[in-house]
């Protein structure tokens, strides 16, 4: 658990520098479809190779090597951002940044499909609030004081220097959770599963794991319900940094402390969460969480200032963290042991769908309509969304309250 808190912080590290890289690409001229490519890219090569990886995860002894590796493949693409400037004109740097990123789905894939299983292996199922909750934490608090001195930083040197600066800088938060992720450690997989995963094609596993899903109700209202919801929540991502330059034009400081007071909130509202799933169960929090999400868009395109974005940005802090917490517990609780990675997969995949398709939709209506009505938009579907939750029942089978084995200490 303490490599797992210790690799959070270095994860944090880049998240931080994270927060302006959609900031960058729209400062250095991209499109808006370009901006969108970033948060699509990594769905379109996740549809493709979500299953293929969950399966590939199942006959590998120990899953802890391909998440580490993976990780640091990632996050080392921060730095390779920060260095195409130096060797392309400025006008056309977007292209090879969107390059850098679309190689980056592959190992991002892999990542995406171990982190669960690796938390979960961790944790184990009484435990998953409690770690998570102290993970997430620690995570959101070291990339709120990261993007608070990023943002500083940014104003003190000129464009686009300040931004390369940053992001070759953030090298050393992908080190960090290297080390310390490398170490983990968990069971290795039953090798009876292992050999079951290398006789089966993975079309014959692909037909096997459809046909459990439709035995399987508890999983698929919770697979459909959170798709819609994530439509919304994609939808929106390239939204608000065009928004916040584009109409409002905000400076690189307050898009810092926007991202700041978002990450900050994180600290007190994992707890909060935690403690409130213990005591009242985990469809309150599900609920609450989801519908307190829906009007953050919706009061972003109302707004033409810059200044309650502020307030607006750390109520959305809270609800996600919720959020986080809840879909993470219920995605685990619903998915059979035996076949954790290949259903994981398969959530990965609807949850890429969604990634890939809503932006593209999402940056279609900003062009057509506005930015305002594409975030109306984006709070349609995530109202959509927390309603089926509700009208589906989903959370019901977790929504007893646990008693204290995640209070225990570390």
């Amino acid at each position: 658990m303490r490599n797992v808190l210790i690799d959070g912080m270095g994860v944090g590290l880049v998240n931080g520098v994270a927060a302006f890289l959609s900031v960058f690409l729209v400062r250095l001229g991209a499109t808006p479809f370009l901006v969108g490519l970033l948060t699509s890219m990594p769905a379109l090569t996740g549809i493709m190779l979500a299953f293929p990886v969950g399966r590939m995860l199942e006959r590998q002894r120990n899953i802890v090597p391909w998440y580490s590796r993976a990780r640091v493949w990632v996050l080392s693409s921060y730095a390779l951002t920060g260095l195409v400037p130096f060797v392309v004109p400025l006008g056309v740097a977007p292209i090879p940044i969107i390059i850098i990123w679309a190689i980056a789905t592959v190992p991002q894939t892999i990542v995406n499909v171990a982190f669960t299983i690796v938390m979960g292996a961790v944790a184990g199922p009484n435990r998953r609030y409690y770690l998570m909750s102290r993970r997430w934490s620690t995570l959101g608090i070291t990339s709120a004081i990261t993007v608070a001195l990023v943002g500083w930083l940014l104003d003190q040197f000129h464009f686009p220097l300040n931004y390369q600066l940053v992001f070759i800088g953030s090298f050393a938060g992908g080190l960090l959770s290297f080390a310390f992720s490398s170490r983990i450690v968990i069971s290795d997989n039953d090798p009876s599963e292992r050999a079951d995963a290398d006789r089966n094609p993975w079309r014959e596993r692909l037909r096997n794991g459809l046909a459990a899903l439709r035995g399987n109700a508890t999983y698929s209202r919770f697979l459909a319900s959170q798709f819609v919801f994530r439509c919304g929540i994609t939808l929106a991502l390239p939204l608000f940094p065009l928004y916040w330059v584009r109409e409002l034009h905000a400076s690189d400081s307050w898009i810092g402390i926007i991202s700041t007071v978002q990450n900050a909130v994180l600290l007190g509202a994992y707890f909060l969460w935690a403690t409130l799933s213990r005591r009242r169960g985990t469809m309150m929090v599900l609920r609450l969480c989801a519908f307190g999400l829906g009007f953050y868009p919706l009061l972003t395109g109302l707004t033409h200032s810059v200044p309650p974005l502020v307030i607006y940005a750390g109520l959305a802090g809270v609800f996600n963290a919720g959020i986080d917490l809840v879909l993470f517990d219920i995605l685990l609780a619903t998915c059979p042991p035996r076949h954790m990675a290949s259903y994981i997969a398969l959530y990965q995949m609807t949850t890429y769908a969604a990634t890939f398709v809503a932006p593209i939709f999402g940056t279609f209506i900003a062009e057509t309509l506005g930015y305002a009505p594409a975030l109306f938009v984006a709070s349609g579907l995530r109202f959509a969304g927390a309603a089926l939750f509700v009208l589906l029942g989903v959370g019901a089978a977790a929504a007893t309250p646990r008693p204290s084995a995640e209070r225990a200490t570390v």
